[in-house]
C-alpha cells in the first residue's frame, strides 16, 4: 500500500483523542477566552486534557491488559462498547467540572456535545460499525460552524482547515480499508447533527 504510512499518519494526527486539544487551542487563542488570565487558561487546559485524553488513554491501556480489547485501534465493533461508555462519562464529568467557571459556558457545551457524540456512537455500535474518527470531525466542524454563526470569534480560517482535514481523514480511512463510504458519511453526519443540537439546546 503505497500511501499507507501517510494515511496512518493522518489517522493518528486527527485521532478523536487529540481533536479536543486542537479545538481547545482554537478557543483559547481565537475567541474571547484569549483574554482570560493565564492561570484560568492553564486550569481549563488541564481539565480538558485530563478528561478527554489522559483518562481515556489510560482506560484503553487497562482494558488492553485485561484482554477486553484486542487492539488499541478497537476496530472490532463489539469491543468499542466499553471504551465508548468510558469516553461518554469522561466528557460529561469534564462538563460538570468546567461548570465551576460561569464564563466558560460554551466550553462546557462543547464537552456535553462530545459526550453526546460518544453516546450516539455507543448506541450505534450495538448494531453497526460507524466511523469514530469522522464522528469526531463532524462534531468539530459543527462546533466551529456554530461558533462562527453566533459570533464566538472569527472561525472562518479554523473552519476551512477543519473541512480540509475532514476530506483528508475520510480519504485516509477509506484507503486503509477501515470503513466504507456509508460508515464514514454516517459518522460525519451523525457527529455534525448531534453536536449542533447539543450546543444549541443543552
Amino acid at each position: 500500500m503505497k500511501y499507507a504510512k501517510l494515511a496512518n499518519g493522518i489517522s493518528w494526527a486527527l485521532h478523536p483523542f487529540v481533536l479536543p486539544l486542537y479545538l481547545l487551542c482554537v478557543l483559547l487563542f481565537f475567541t474571547p477566552f484569549a483574554y482570560y488570565p493565564t492561570d484560568v487558561k492553564c486550569y481549563v487546559a488541564w481539565v480538558v486534557i485530563l478528561y478527554a485524553m489522559i483518562i481515556p488513554v489510560l482506560a484503553l491501556g487497562v482494558l488492553r491488559s485485561l484482554g477486553r480489547i484486542s487492539s488499541y485501534r478497537i476496530d472490532d465493533r463489539r469491543e468499542r462498547l466499553l471504551p465508548l461508555a468510558i469516553g461518554t462519562v469522561c466528557f460529561l464529568l469534564c462538563a460538570v467540572t468546567l461548570a465551576k467557571l460561569p464564563s466558560a459556558v460554551f466550553l462546557r457545551k462543547f464537552m456535553v456535545a462530545a459526550g453526546c457524540c460518544e453516546a450516539m456512537c455507543l448506541a450505534v455500535s450495538y448494531y453497526w460499525k460507524i466511523s469514530l474518527h469522522l464522528t469526531a470531525m463532524g462534531a468539530a466542524v459543527a462546533l466551529l460552524t456554530v461558533m462562527n454563526f453566533i459570533g464566538v470569534g472569527h472561525m472562518i480560517v479554523p473552519l476551512a482547515v477543519a473541512v480540509l482535514c475532514t476530506g483528508a481523514l475520510a480519504s485516509a480511512r477509506l484507503y486503509l480499508g477501515c470503513h466504507d463510504g456509508v460508515q464514514i458519511l454516517a459518522g460525519f453526519a451523525g457527529g455534525f447533527v448531534v453536536a449542533t443540537l447539543a450546543v444549541l439546546f443543552l
